[in-house]
């Protein structure tokens, strides 16, 4: 496992293939479909995103309550292909990459190899799991959107796998 720190770096992205697995620690949103609809509302209108997408690496996750003590709930992945609309304008705008479950579309692919991104996998079903890396969660935007809302988390050691390298290399061709 390599560990990784975000934001990476070019040389970072460089040294990732695909089937790498990874511990990363840093800053990730969430985001799931109903927030990726106000993002492109707000980007359409012109209006400012309440996040930087050069600083935005979005885990397609919509985190549970956190009980008392913890820093969030369970927070498994999302189907990522539902954001496949989505995904190649927000890349080509700067972000940083995306975690979540599953293929994404050959256009996503495209604009993760012409921005020199990653796309990281995370394991469905371990969402209890991943809300153990999570060390601090705050609300970002969109809060009437509840689960699907903008947080932003602090991860610590959040295991993944490079499911899209930015050669364009993917496990799903394996």
């Amino acid at each position: 496992m390599k560990k990784l720190t975000l934001p990476l770096s070019p040389a970072d992205i460089d040294g990732l293939h695909a089937g790498d697995g990874v511990l990363l620690t840093g800053t990730i949103f969430t985001a799931r479909d109903c927030a990726h609809r106000r993002l492109f509302e707000l980007l359409d209108a012109g209006k400012p995103l309440p996040v930087q997408l050069d600083e935005t690496y979005i885990y397609y996750a919509g985190p549970c309550p956190a009980p008392e003590g913890k820093a969030c709930g369970s927070c498994g992945p999302t189907t990522s292909a539902r954001m496949n609309a989505f995904a190649p304008r927000l890349l080509d705008l700067g972000l940083c990459g995306m975690i979540g479950k599953g293929e994404m579309s050959e256009e996503t692919r495209a604009a993760l190899v012409r921005n020199h991104k990653v796309y990281f996998a995370a394991i469905g079903g371990a969402g209890a799991q991943y809300a153990k890396c999570v060390k601090a969660m705050q609300l970002v935007a969109f809060p009437d959107l509840l689960s699907e809302a903008i947080y932003r988390m602090q991860v610590e050691d959040f295991p993944a796998v490079v499911a899209i390298d930015a050669q364009g290399n993917s496990v799903y061709d394996r």
